[in-house]
C-alpha cells in the first residue's frame, strides 16, 4: 500500500530531526554558534540572544535521508522505474533545496564564526541564487519539462516563450527568500512549512507523483521533529541554513508540478511576508524623498513583526499564519482538482 512508504518517510524524518537535537544543540552551544539580536528588532527579542542557530540541520538530515532511503527500499512508492524516471526528478528537487541550504550555511557561518553582522553581501547571495536557480531550471528541462506556459485555473495557459526562464528565475529567487524572511518568530516558518508540505502531499497524490509524496511527507515530518525544539521559547533557531533549504524545497515542489499559480496559493504566507518588506521599503524611500523623512505602513516588516509589535503573542502569530497557509493550501488543492479548462 502506498500509504506505508509515505508514513515511513514522515516517521523516519520526524525521529531523526527530533532525536538529533539532543546531540546537535549542545554541540552548537559548545561552539558558540548563537544568534545575535540587534537594536532594530522588538525589545523582547533580545532575550533570544545566544540561542543556537543552524538548527536547520535537524530537518535537513531527516528530510534527505528519509526521502532517499524510502524511495530506494520501498519501490512501490514510485510510479515508474526508480533509477530511470523518478529518482532523477526527486534528486533535482533535493539538490536545489540542499544548494540553497548551502548558501544559507555560508551566511550563518560568516555571522556566527566570523562574527560579521551582515553575513553574505546581497550581491553574493543573488549571484549564488541565480546560479543555483538556473541549474535547477536546466535540470527540469533535461528531465522533460520543456513547457514554457503558465497554467491559470479555469482560464487557460499563458505561453511566455523565451521569457519563461528569466521570469521563473525571478520567481525562484523571490519565493526562496520569502521563506527565509518568514523565519522570524519561534516556530513560524517550520509550522507554515508543515502545512504547505501536507497540502502539496495531497496534490502529489492526486497527480500520481509518488516520489514527491515521499519528499513532501519527509519534509513535513522533519519540520515537526524540529518544532519540538523550535516552538516558543525556542531552544534552537533553524538559521538561514534551514530557512533557505525550506525555501528551495517549497519551490522545488511547486516547480516540479509545473503549477505555478497553485503553488502561489499554497505559499501565500511566504509571498505576503516578502511583499510586506517590498511595500515597507518602497514606501519608506518614497516618503523620505518626498517629505524629507521616511514613513512606514507597518510597525515593522516582515509583517509577522508588525503583529508582534501590535500585541500578538508568538504562539498566536504561528497559529494565525498556519491557518492562513492551510486556507491557501486547501484553495490550491481545489484548484488542482477542478481548475482544468473545459474542452471546447
Amino acid at each position: 500500500m502506498i500509504i506505508l512508504p509515505i508514513a515511513l518517510a514522515a516517521a523516519v524524518s520526524f525521529v531523526i530531526a527530533a532525536l538529533s537535537g539532543f546531540v546537535f544543540i549542545p554541540m552548537l552551544k559548545k561552539l558558540h554558534f548563537g544568534a545575535t539580536i540587534y537594536e532594530q528588532g522588538p525589545v523582547w527579542q533580545k532575550d533570544k540572544n545566544g540561542t543556537p542557530i543552524m538548527g536547520g540541520f535537524l530537518f535537513i538530515t531527516g528530510t534527505v535521508f528519509a526521502s532517499l532511503v524510502t524511495s530506494v527500499v520501498a519501490p512501490s512508492v514510485i510510479s515508474c522505474d526508480a533509477f530511470v524516471c523518478s529518482m532523477p526528478r526527486l534528486a533535482a528537487g533535493l539538490c536545489f533545496a540542499l544548494l540553497n541550504g548551502c548558501i544559507g550555511f555560508a551566511d550563518d557561518y560568516i555571522k556566527a564564526v566570523k562574527k560579521q553582522r551582515e553575513g553574505l553581501t546581497p550581491t553574493q547571495k543573488i549571484v549564488m541564487q541565480i546560479i543555483v536557480s538556473a541549474a535547477f531550471l536546466a535540470a527540469l528541462y533535461l528531465l522533460g519539462d520543456t513547457s514554457t506556459a503558465i497554467h491559470f485555473p479555469f482560464i487557460g495557459d499563458l505561453d511566455l516563450w523565451i521569457f519563461y526562464y528569466p521570469v521563473m528565475m525571478l520567481v525562484l529567487i523571490y519565493l526562496t527568500n520569502a521563506v527565509n524572511l518568514t523565519d522570524g518568530v519561534d516556530g513560524l516558518c517550520g509550522s507554515c512549512t508543515v502545512v504547505y508540505a501536507l497540502c502539496m502531499l495531497v496534490i502529489f497524490t492526486l497527480a500520481d507523483m509518488n516520489e514527491y509524496r515521499v519528499f513532501a511527507a519527509a519534509l513535513a515530518g522533519g519540520c515537526m521533529g524540529f518544532l519540538i525544539w523550535n516552538i516558543h521559547p525556542a531552544k534552537v533557531f533553524m538559521g538561514d541554513t534551514g530557512s533557505m533549504f525550506l525555501g528551495g524545497a517549497v519551490c522545488a515542489m511547486g516547480f516540479i508540478l509545473h503549477e505555478h499559480v497553485i503553488m502561489c496559493f499554497a505559499a501565500i504566507v511566504y509571498i505576503l511576508e516578502a511583499l510586506s518588506v517590498v511595500i515597507q521599503t518602497t514606501y519608506f524611500k518614497y516618503t523620505k524623498k518626498k517629505y524629507g523623512e521616511g514613513r512606514r505602513i507597518f510597525k515593522m516588516s516582515p509583517i509577522h513583526h508588525h503583529f508582534e509589535m501590535s500585541g500578538f503573542s508568538e504562539n498566536k502569530i504561528v497559529v494565525t499564519f498556519s491557518l492562513i497557509t492551510l486556507a491557501g493550501g486547501i484553495a490550491a488543492v481545489l484548484l488542482h482538482m477542478f481548475g482544468a479548462v473545459p474542452a471546447a
